[in-house]
């Protein structure tokens, strides 16, 4: 009687939080307590118990299972417990987000994108992408709840970002992303418009993929169509879709060309037909870009308005000088983060959006990930203080950094090869050094 009491207290202190998916330490202490007495449990036991509840009929008690793994997935690495039950953990989640309400879905979602996190590339996470595209596509037609969406955007940005092995299959997810808020018209398709809210996560979870890919993999087409879109997103009321527009827009001249934007001159018939569109369609691009241009001058200075929060106008007006800076000079905005008394640093607008992105994701365990996320130290060519061991450990260099750090899909291959490399060469080199004291 006493144990079903706490799990009802704490299936109700969960359902308040509607801010976070995370688990606060009391709800997830709450676990741990029956007929007022501790228990004292070993982390995976606590883990089991989480997966247990994913099965009960009432859905509060799965979203504060949800909850709870998520802040365990948070709070350390579970290697060990992902091999051993990977396969149930997914399933249950796809479940939930198959069956369960809107919380329920955003908190699984999540769950999923840490999953993959946790795994990083390979078979489970191209089995993680494979398996979750249909139940969250399915998800996505239902738009009844903002952050539901937001939740299922992150997930898909995360699993394919993480489990993508094709440009092509990530191209295809972009586009599924992006009907979302411009939608092609059809007897099955709604032409209901999408809140602020939604267009900025799809903005943002689009932006982040295309950070992955080789600008001219992309059809000609397809960077028009943004171009213009991202534009008349400038000129929304909400800031955050702003934001999310100007960003996404940097990117796409960071990765791209207006040479690639007005398509190649291709096919065996009349070459000055095709070089007079290619023309016209260069013309059309450059006037574009000097439109964006000065709506970033605008918004760049933009004066706070009634009601406009002194932070949020601060974060647009030094965001877009930053664009403005990119688009008239071509310097890409420079980062630097301190994490465990090293650099985390970024030079392009790829890996500010990546970086961003991950921060949001991850929320309050993005520095313990760093610190033990081998994936994510790769993707930012980060080696964390623990790390150095006499000074074998390779220092990445600033050229290093930059040839290895391009949103190009195919450096970012041989970035992480080459970082498993040198990670393999430092053990090597570590070996031998213990090796040889040993011997004195």
């Amino acid at each position: 009687m006493g144990k079903r009491s706490s799990q009802r207290k704490s299936a109700a202190m969960l359902d308040s939080d509607t801010d976070s998916v995370s688990s606060s330490s009391t709800a997830r202490s709450e676990m741990l307590v029956s007929s007022g007495e501790e228990v004292h449990l070993d982390k995976d036991t606590l883990l089991d118990q989480c997966l247990d509840a994913l099965y009960e009929k009432r859905g509060a008690t799965r979203e504060k299972a949800l909850a709870s793994l998520i802040d365990a997935f948070n709070s350390s690495m579970q290697h060990e417990y992902v091999e051993k039950k990977f396969a149930t953990m997914l399933h249950q989640c796809l479940n939930s987000i198959k069956k369960g309400s809107s919380r329920e879905i955003a908190l699984a979602s999540h769950f999923i994108g840490l999953l993959a996190l946790t795994t990083g590339p390979g078979n489970k996470a191209q089995e993680i992408l494979e398996e979750s595209i249909t139940p969250i596509s399915e998800a996505l037609k239902s738009r009844s709840d903002a952050s539901k969406i937001s939740a299922l955007l992150e997930c898909l940005a995360i699993i394919t970002f993480i489990g993508g092995e094709e440009p092509e299959e990530t191209e295809k997810l972009m586009q599924l992303m992006w009907q979302i808020i411009h939608p092609k018209l059809g007897p099955n398709v709604s032409s209901a418009k999408p809140s602020s809210p939604i267009i900025t996560a799809v903005v943002s979870a689009w932006t982040f993929l295309l950070t992955t890919m080789n600008g001219w993999t992309l059809n000609p087409k397809s960077w028009q169509e943004s171009i213009s879109y991202f534009s008349s997103l400038l000129d929304k009321d909400d800031r955050s879709v702003r934001i999310a527009a100007g960003e996404a827009l940097a990117l796409i001249f960071e990765v791209g060309n207006l040479e690639k934007f007005a398509g190649e001159a291709k096919g065996s018939g009349d070459g000055s037909t095709d070089e007079g569109t290619k023309s016209r369609e260069l013309v059309h691009i450059q006037g574009l870009r000097s439109k964006v241009l000065n709506q970033v001058r605008s918004l760049s200075i933009e004066a706070g308005g009634k009601g406009s929060a002194k932070k949020d106008l601060n974060s647009q007006r030094n965001t877009f000088r930053d664009i403005q800076e990119f688009l008239e000079y071509g310097y890409s905005p420079e980062t630097s983060m301190k994490i465990g008394g090293e650099s985390l640093d970024t030079t392009t607008w790829g890996e500010l959006i990546q970086l961003n992105f991950l921060k949001h994701f991850l929320g309050g365990g993005f520095v313990k990930h760093m610190q033990e996320n081998e994936f994510l130290q790769d993707v930012f060519s980060f080696t964390p203080k623990k790390k150095m061991f006499s000074g074998a450990e390779h220092r990445v260099s600033g050229t290093e950094k930059r040839l290895y750090k391009s949103p190009n899909s195919v450096l970012n291959k041989a970035r992480t090869q080459y970082l498993n490399k040198q990670r393999m060469l430092s053990q090597d080199r570590n070996v031998g050094y213990y090796t040889a004291g040993d011997e004195a």
